[in-house]
């Protein structure tokens, strides 16, 4: 699994390290303004990082799931907004490869590279208040969308509606410019606050049969159905990327900043016994995290590489070591992102600081599905050998 070889990859890995350097100095400010981080993604465009996952016959860096999910991971660490809407992004290329024909993905991979287009997300199949009607060689999609995350500033759109005859669930990919599309700035949240994961209106949109991702379609297959697993991978990664983040600020203030208890006994802080107890804490948990998420990242790179052979045992097998990181990456995180105050200590809550942001951010982007679900997935693998069911969010 390591020996996936991508020759530009080191060039595209610097280039995202020296970016998510350059987010860092702005990262708490933007987190106060919300709103969208239009330079930012512009950075994002002028450094071919769009093209990472599209293969390099398409004008790619033909980069694998892991080296991708890696430098989702480098953004997350300083600005997890930048890492979810990047992240999506390449969900949205994997959405087009899975569910439709090499005639529709080709050119939009080939567009994508040379253009430096941003891909954004209207798909959302738990809001059922988008109707699609079907025309003679077209539909028309009408109604409104949620958590639309990445929409804002895309030259595409991968958007679902329900047709109007049989309550088909049906995914189209239109440009984000088309008459009738009206992207809302209605996101207002306590947490990922730059992901403008607000709304989308679709007012009679056209789009034409040749844009619906029909074939093989959503979910139609154990190929197709990597979708889901794409996504999950993804939020992971952006998951344990909050918390190496909250780890390296909490461990710089600690040690630059923070005093010991004056009950310790201790000259220095990074003597104490309980702040060290803490250290430990988060270090296993990390590490415990990491090693999950690695292996769920060479075993989707696998799954891909099998493509439409891919079976259902197959399939199952990803699943469970997917839910297994994201568990993983939700409890250690939520528990660093919160116990960082424990080692840092009350001056560190100063408002100018934000440092709170690890945790909304992470809270925030945690409840996208519950945790519980996933346990409970992983439960009946332990108990009954049952895989998980495929969904969107599964």
């Amino acid at each position: 699994m390591d020996d996936r070889i991508t020759p530009s990859y080191p060039a595209l890995l610097a280039a995202a390290r020296a970016l998510a350097t350059e987010f860092a100095a702005t990262a708490a400010e933007r987190d106060a303004a919300g709103g969208t981080p239009k330079l930012q993604r512009d950075a994002l465009r002028a450094s071919g990082l769009l093209a990472l996952s599209i293969p390099q016959e398409y004008g790619g860096a033909g980069a694998s799931w892991r080296q991708t999910l890696d430098i989702v991971r480098e953004f997350a660490r300083v600005d997890p907004s930048i890492a979810h809407v990047f992240g999506f992004h390449h969900l949205m290329l994997a959405t087009v490869r899975l569910f439709s024909t090499p005639a529709q993905w080709e050119p939009w991979f080939r567009h994508t590279a040379r253009l430096n287009w941003f891909w954004g997300n209207a798909l959302n199949p738990l809001d059922g208040r988008t109707i699609a009607r079907k025309f003679t060689g077209h539909r028309i999609f009408s109604g409104q969308k949620s958590f639309c995350s990445g929409a804002t500033d895309s030259e595409m759109l991968i958007v679902s509606a329900l047709d109007d005859a049989g309550g088909e669930l049906l995914i189209a990919a239109v440009p984000t410019a088309r008459s009738g599309i009206s992207v809302i700035q209605d996101w207002d949240n306590i947490g990922q606050r730059q992901t403008d994961s607000g709304s989308v209106n679709f007012d009679k949109v056209r789009v034409e049969e040749n844009e619906v991702l029909a074939v093989p379609g959503p979910l139609s297959t154990p190929f197709a159905c990597l979708r889901p697993l794409v996504a999950q991978s993804v939020l992971t990664h952006v998951y344990l990327g909050i918390a190496e983040g909250a780890f390296d600020e909490a461990r710089n203030y600690t040690l630059r900043e923070a005093r010991p208890w004056f009950r310790s006994t201790v000259q220095r802080i990074e003597e104490d016994p309980y702040v060290l107890g803490h250290y430990g804490d988060f270090l296993i948990g990390l590490e415990s995290a990491r090693a999950l998420a690695s292996l769920a990242a060479g075993m989707l790179d696998d799954a891909w590489e099998r493509g439409p052979a891919l079976d259902e045992s197959e399939r199952g097998e990803l699943a469970l070591k997917i839910a297994a990181a994201k568990v993983a990456a939700t409890r250690v995180g939520l528990d660093l992102t919160s116990r960082m105050f424990d080692v840092t200590g009350a001056r560190s809550t100063h408002a100018a600081l934000r440092l709170d942001r690890y945790w909304r951010n992470l809270r925030t982007q945690t409840l996208h599905d519950p945790v519980d679900y996933k346990v409970r997935e992983l439960g009946e693998w332990a108990l009954k050998r049952t895989y998980p069911q495929p969904s969107f969010y599964s």
